[in-house]
């Protein structure tokens, strides 16, 4: 079999995880003296490639439903597991934090530094409605996904799950670029958090869950150093804006739901001191700049590689 016969059964999807996979092995072998577990994650990267076509092989060769399903639906887990992967990664790797630099722009556009001043329009049953917009964001693709997969081609539902891993992606080269933690480890007291910023039922099992996502709790000491650098750009921003996108371009019956939680998820990362404005900023302009460059990606990939199958 020709390396274009196999690289054909690839989707959209594949092809980009695996360029990240292979990009994400490229610095750990420039950075092996930084990072500990540097060669641990090369050979998981090369079995989770070699995953990669064997599901996409099986999937278009088989075409049987599970099968097709598994192999759409991997990527879904899969963004998880590297933004763990880069965990390990990005403070070895770029040991300088950012923060100074994203406080001194907020403060620059606005005069205050934006989460200090809404913190004196914080009210329990608000920070109930946000924590629970914020994690929203974790279904939302799912939503999105399950919709186009039972409703559209699978055509369409590969341009869809392309879009929103490709910008995932994206988003976790800034945190290489600019690492950074956040106001509620710069601006606030991390540990006074639930103190100052009470919900009602949800709020704290929900930011307990968050911050163990982020391989951190209110019980850790030093917790700065142990935090995700994944503040800037805005993924919760960016990405949020490609599911509103494209929950509008095909007009899912889900679309204004989708539309109402994302506005309050957007609002929710400054309230709930996850992100400083600029970051927010910059998720808006990676969107742009993913939709852009995602077209022309997808453009080019079907153009020279959808055909021989």
């Amino acid at each position: 079999m020709s390396m274009k016969k196999l690289i054909s059964y690839l989707a959209p999807v594949d092809i980009v995880s695996i360029m990240f996979m292979l990009f994400l092995i490229g610095l750990n072998l420039i950075f092996f003296g930084r990072v500990s577990v540097w060669l641990e994650i090369i050979i998981i990267d090369l079995v989770v490639i070699a995953v990669i076509f064997l599901l996409a092989y099986l999937a278009e060769t088989k075409k049987t439903k599970w099968l097709i399903g598994l192999h759409r639906f991997y990527s879904y887990p899969f963004i998880l597991f590297v933004f763990k992967e880069i965990y390990l990664m990005v403070q070895p790797i770029h040991p300088v934090d950012y923060d100074w630099l994203f406080i001194s722009i907020d403060h620059w556009l606005f005069g205050v530094n934006p989460t200090q001043w809404a913190a004196h329009f914080a009210y329990p049953i608000l920070t109930e409605i946000f924590q629970i917009a914020y994690f929203s964001y974790y279904i939302l693709f799912l939503v999105l996904g399950i919709e186009l997969f039972s409703r559209y081609t699978i055509d369409e539902f590969d341009h869809g799950a392309f879009l929103v891993v490709y910008g995932f992606y994206l988003s976790y080269i800034g945190y290489f670029l600019l690492p950074a933690v956040g106001p509620r480890f710069t601006l606030h007291n991390f540990y006074a958090l639930n103190q100052e910023l009470p919900g009602l039922f949800f709020t704290t099992p929900i930011r307990n869950f968050i911050n163990a996502g982020e391989s951190i709790s209110s019980t850790l000491p030093n917790v700065i150093q142990f935090v995700q650098r994944d503040v800037f750009p805005s993924g919760h921003t960016q990405l949020t804006l490609i599911v509103v996108y494209l929950g509008h371009q095909y007009r899912l019956k889900s679309r204004w739901i989708i539309t109402v939680l994302a506005t309050l998820l957007i609002i929710s990362t400054v309230y709930l001191r996850y992100h400083y404005v600029i970051d927010l900023i910059g998720g808006v302009i990676l969107f742009l700049f993913t939709v852009w460059s995602g077209r022309k990606i997808q453009t080019w990939w079907e153009g020279n590689f959808k055909r021989s199958k």
